[in-house]
């Protein structure tokens, strides 16, 4: 972890201006690489001047870790200039997949976790930290519907990845709060399940209901305030396993810089242990 990460948000082209003019003690920005894979142009220079004075995290979504296809070594390359020129803090992806047999799918997609796909998963995060010369977080995902064949818990899957591969573990804890209600789960233990050593970034972000099942199901959309509920395991986690940096993923349903930076500074007050701001 790098000691000047406390709290972060999700970098939108639209807060590009008040990014720049921020200087709020831990602040970082993510972004999804590859909304940035380009030679020049001003989507890429703005990103530069963001991580002139900003620390950078690259937050992937195409990788495919779990698939059965290698990783595209295109794309790695792609990725891996990416990262020279930005020097980013942080690198992650998904544990999902995406692709099959060239084609790309606009979804991360769940898998059975068995042997057979840990050793998959173990062979592409080496292939990909190989690529990029340094340490990758793998995130776990949400769940929506329960899959049969699992041989491994999530946990116990993502803490052998990282026994076997070196990787560290970004821990969302929006995904487990949806997981833990759509599966019929309690979500403290598994929280406590993942190996806290390994936990390289936290990820905090909204759900709401499914607009047919209710709440039956819930989705995590990252289009709302992160809830209460979420905010205390938040709370409970870093108590346990302390200070990690931390991100505020919001995608949709944009608010203002101002809205997002209060959401971010709550993070930060817990993860420094200042008093919350009303």
């Amino acid at each position: 972890m790098t000691p000047m990460l406390t709290a972060g948000l999700g970098l939108k082209p639209a807060h590009c201006d008040e990014a720049l003019a921020h200087r709020s003690p831990g602040l970082w920005f993510e972004v999804h690489p590859e909304n940035h894979l380009v030679d020049g142009g001003p989507r890429l220079d703005w990103l530069l001047a963001i991580g002139e004075r900003h620390p950078l995290s690259l937050h992937g979504v195409s990788l495919s870790l779990a698939g059965l296809d290698r990783p595209d070594r295109a794309h790695l390359r792609r990725l891996r200039g990416l990262v020279d020129r930005l020097r980013p803090a942080l690198v992650s992806e998904h544990l999902a997949w995406c692709a099959l047999g060239g084609q790309v799918l606009p979804d991360l997609l769940p898998f059975v976790r068995d042997d057979a796909a840990l050793a998959r998963c173990a062979a592409h995060v080496t292939e990909v930290q190989q690529a990029l010369g340094q340490r990758i977080a793998i995130e776990n995902p949400s769940h929506y519907i329960a899959l049969p064949g699992h041989t491994w818990s999530e946990p116990d899957f993502l803490n052998e990845l990282v026994r076997r591969t070196g990787c560290g573990l970004l821990l969302d804890v929006n995904n487990v709060f949806v997981s833990a209600h759509n599966m019929g789960f309690d979500a403290p233990p598994m929280l406590r399940a993942y190996d806290a050593e390994a936990v390289m970034e936290i990820h905090l972000a909204g759900h709401h209901r499914d607009p047919l099942l209710g709440e039956a199901l819930l989705i995590d959309s990252h289009d709302t305030p992160v809830s209460d509920a979420v905010w205390r395991l938040y709370a409970d986690l870093i108590a346990d396993i302390g200070p990690r940096p931390t991100l505020i993923e919001r995608d949709d349903q944009l608010p203002g810089f101002a809205t997002l930076m209060a959401e971010r500074d709550r993070a930060h007050h817990l993860l420094t242990r200042d008093e919350v701001p009303a």
